[in-house]
């Protein structure tokens, strides 16, 4: 008789897109994988993020968008090149799930869900033979380099020929991504970047409060909440980051999709200086020698509220936040009122915590890893998605980038395994 063949057991911890990815790429080179995840069910952040409309990609040509990663689009760039936006839909449909790209170049699924799409893909998974370990919470390695999982039972350990860790940054701990595999990693000499909130809110500090954070009773009682519609916003200082779009007014400072977008060099910029200032351009339809004239114009009897609504449509959040940013004595002379409604500057002192982050940046950095996305330190132990060091702005970048990592660190495994 033939000899029996035995697949490598290999060991997926997290069950986020990075992980599933990683389990669909390992199961279909003909490895037994066992995904363990701390949570009672898999890909919780990928549903909540898909609650309100899942944002799976974007449409932009390739070399745009390898350019939203930043500092790390050298390295990320390799990995979109073998799986990005084109395979990522290509992938998704064959799992039934339709396509659609949005008026803003994001693409959706047909249903705006994720849930059928995650549906799909743990059928095809469990299909595959990928095997499931629910609230099993990784502590580190034991004595004998197995890995130790801490469950209802009790300590389970599990010897696996290989290992991919996918257990995402540190913002939404109640999801699961809290990060604290941090100290596990440097326990064992691997450098690890401080995480650090990316995607998030900042807090303000208003002229009217200063130096205290914040903004006035005034200004939030009655416009914590309202969004900022049709404006422009940039970092002073960083000529080029200003550009359209919204944001929401929070208890104590700022968020949204600009902010967002801007958020890392506003945190680099609040770490080396100690704030930051925020230009938001109220008028962005109007250039400044346009609104000059408006503001100057003769106002008679009427208020300078009036007479703003009606000459440069400024009104509601967008005079009150005037009032809030600028002194008396700015208001009152036309000129330097103006540029303000063009460029007001909002101090910036602090991002919000790293758990309401829509995503972090920190983890361990490339530097650290061969091609195979394998832990130079920790021969056999693979590392993929967010708790990589590298960060994006929403729009589909995120997870794109995440799946890509899960590809091709199950690529990593099997040219280990197949090597050794």
């Amino acid at each position: 008789m033939p000899p029996s063949f035995s697949p490598s057991r290999v060991a997926v911890v997290g069950g986020g897109p990075a992980g599933l990815m990683a389990a669909e790429t390992l199961a279909r080179g003909g490895v037994q994988v066992d995904l363990f995840d701390a949570m009672p069910s898999v890909g919780r952040k990928f549903l909540l993020a898909g609650k309100g409309g899942l944002n799976i990609t974007h449409a932009e040509p390739l070399d745009a968008f390898q350019g939203r990663y930043g500092s790390r689009r050298g390295v990320i760039a390799p990995l979109l090149d073998d799986f990005g936006p084109t395979a990522l839909r290509a992938w998704t449909e064959a799992l039934g799930v339709r396509t659609f790209v949005g008026t803003s170049g994001r693409v959706f699924p047909e249903e705006m869900k994720a849930a059928p799409l995650l549906r799909a893909w743990l059928t095809r998974l469990r299909e595959a033979g990928v095997r499931f370990h629910v609230r099993h919470r990784w502590c580190g390695w034991a004595d004998d380099g197995q890995l130790r999982f801490q469950t209802p039972e009790g300590e389970l350990r599990y010897r696996a020929e290989a290992t991919v860790l996918a257990l995402g940054g540190g913002s939404w701990a109640r999801l699961g991504s809290d990060g604290a595999w941090v100290p596990l990693l440097q326990a064992r000499g691997v450098a690890v970047a401080a995480l650090e909130p990316a995607n998030c809110g900042f807090i303000a500090s208003s002229p009217r409060v200063a130096p205290a954070p914040g903004w006035s009773e005034h200004f939030r009682s009655r416009h914590a909440g309202q969004p900022l519609k049709s404006v422009a916003m940039g970092l002073a200082g960083a000529p080029g980051t200003m550009r359209p779009g919204e944001a929401m007014i929070s208890d104590d400072g700022i968020e949204g999709g600009l902010v967002y977008a801007l958020s890392a060099p506003i945190r680099e910029c609040i770490k080396a200086e100690g704030c930051a200032t925020l230009l938001i351009d109220l008028a962005p339809g109007r250039p400044l020698e346009r609104v000059r004239r408006e503001v100057a114009h003769p106002r008679g009897a009427r208020s300078l509220a009036s007479h703003l609504q009606s000459r440069v449509g400024i009104a509601g959040l967008r005079m009150a936040l005037l009032r809030e940013c600028l002194p008396d004595e700015v208001m009152a002379k036309p000129d330097r009122l103006a540029e303000a409604i063009k460029a007001l500057p909002l101090r910036l002192v602090a991002p919000r915590p790293l758990d309401e982050a829509i995503s972090s940046a920190g983890g361990v950095p490339f530097e650290a890893l061969d091609g195979g996305l394998m832990i130079r330190a920790l021969p056999g132990v693979f590392c993929a998605g967010e708790m990589l060091d590298w960060e994006a702005p929403t729009g589909g970048y995120l997870l794109t980038a995440c799946l890509a990592t899960g590809r091709r660190a199950g690529e990593g495994v099997l040219g280990w395994l197949a090597g050794r």
